[in-house]
């Protein structure tokens, strides 16, 4: 039995049982100040090391670029401003012709020549442009092209006094000069010039200095073609097809596919002159009294070149030190454009010329076909021409060694800066705006438009003309 003097325990009240306790104020997560910018929360921990790796490697390279890019368009700049007052000069006369350069530019060894034109665009022609000097190209495709320029140049040059009423073959550029000669324009008495670009154009540009001065004016004796024998043709069989003995008809048919393969095939280039000496007959060779006593002034421009996968972290190195090399090149054709030159200098003790050391070390880039052994193609493979198979070799210029002659070295000279106009071209402050990129000079331009829009024209209270009753 129960306990009659214990009391239930007395009932809790469910209003009482389900009260809330007093709620805490919850702290707001976050720093207040991006909160009240409306930005939202930075994370609480940072990106794994891959994404840490990545987006260095990806800030590391950008970096590396868009500063060489910055600094090779300073140096260029640089080099640009630095020959601007030559283009403000007084010629002389008002209609005499400007000062001429000649460039000598050639596809480089295992490439085509869009590589070589791309070179002189983005590092010489700035400064060429800057200083209002006038040029012409010599462009070769093919090793010799360039040679063959230098030598025609040299022996029109001679024949013009040596032989003055000998007529000529016209040319593209001969009919521009009489043009010029019975306009009666007055020529440039200055210095002219010849810049060439890369070292396998620089070997031609030499040997045909040589060739047009120590060679003969009057070609070679075309080679001699043999005629098939009488023997083969005679035991070629023909045929004809039904077509061809209706008569007129077959002939009918054939024509218009004639025509579309004479329209479709492109025109034939002329065959690359050939030598009129070698380097061997130099010393036997008279050296003609029409000769000045100095040659007109030349430089090499540094071409850097290379093909092949095994050296991408050689053409890396390259394109982001792209730089030094905008600055090498326009401290060169900024002397070009000073006209200062002088005499190249001697022999080393290794017996080596200054012209045969300019850019020696660019050989070393050259691929391994330049300096392969020709092989005569076999005789079911050759598919020459009986003319193409008279014609003696090609001259390997490229892989043969520099030759001069003293007589003609020692009449050439070389562009060089003067070295107070280098100092003075070293103290130009190129402005950042002359070097920015496309963002940031927009973003300086629409900074530039809101300051002109807010100050040009301050605000007013509308209030109309108070002249005006």
């Amino acid at each position: 039995m129960a306990d009659q003097g214990t009391k239930p325990p007395a009932a809790v009240p469910v209003a009482a049982a389900a009260a809330p306790s007093p709620a805490v104020p919850l702290k707001p997560e976050g720093n207040p100040a991006l909160r009240m910018m409306g930005l939202p929360n930075l994370p609480k921990r940072l990106p794994s090391r891959n994404w840490l790796i990545f987006w260095a490697l990806c800030g590391t390279i950008s970096g590396a670029i868009i500063y060489d890019r910055r600094e090779k368009t300073r140096a260029t700049e640089r080099w640009r401003r630095a020959v601007a007052p030559l283009a403000t000069e007084p010629i002389g006369a008002a209609n005499q012709l400007p000062r001429r350069l000649t460039v000598y530019i050639a596809a480089p060894p295992g490439d085509g020549l869009r590589a070589a034109q791309d070179h002189f665009i983005e590092y010489a022609k700035p400064v060429l442009a800057a200083a209002g000097v006038d040029w012409e190209f010599v462009q070769g495709r093919q090793q010799g092209d360039v040679r063959a320029a230098v030598a025609e140049r040299v022996r029109r040059a001679r024949r013009a006094v040596e032989r003055p009423g000998e007529t000529l073959p016209a040319t593209g550029e001969s009919v521009v000069e009489d043009l010029r000669t019975r306009l009666e324009l007055p020529r440039y008495l200055g210095v002219h010039g010849d810049v060439v670009f890369g070292r396998h154009a620089w070997k031609e540009y030499v040997r045909g200095l040589h060739e047009g001065w120590l060679g003969p004016l009057d070609p070679p004796p075309a080679p001699v073609v043999e005629a098939p024998e009488p023997a083969a043709a005679a035991n070629t069989t023909t045929t004809t097809t039904p077509a061809a003995d209706t008569g007129v008809g077959g002939d009918a048919a054939a024509k218009p596919e004639e025509d579309n393969k004479k329209k479709d095939e492109k025109p034939k280039r002329p065959p690359q002159p050939v030598p009129y000496n070698k380097p061997e007959d130099y010393e036997a060779a008279t050296l003609p009294s029409t000769i000045p006593d100095q040659l007109q002034p030349s430089t090499a421009i540094p071409f850097p070149h290379r093909l092949g996968f095994r050296h991408t972290f050689v053409r890396l190195g390259w394109f982001l030190n792209r730089r030094a090399l905008a600055d090498d090149i326009g401290r060169e054709v900024a002397a070009v454009c000073f006209a200062a030159s002088r005499d190249y200098a001697p022999r080393d003790a290794d017996g080596a010329a200054e012209q045969q050391r300019l850019l020696d070390h660019e050989e070393r880039n050259w691929q391994k076909s330049v300096w392969a052994p020709d092989v005569p193609p076999k005789p079911e493979d050759d598919t020459r021409t009986p003319e193409e198979k008279a014609r003696p070799p090609k001259e390997r210029i490229w892989a043969s060694p520099l030759l001069l002659d003293e007589r003609v070295a020692q009449r050439m000279r070389r562009f060089e800066i003067e070295p107070e106009r280098e100092a003075a071209a070293r103290a130009i402050v190129v402005p950042e705006e002359a070097v920015e990129g496309f963002i940031k000079g927009s973003l300086r331009g629409l900074w530039r438009w809101g300051v002109r829009s807010w100050t040009d024209q301050p605000m007013r209270p509308n209030v109309g003309n108070v002249d005006d009753e």
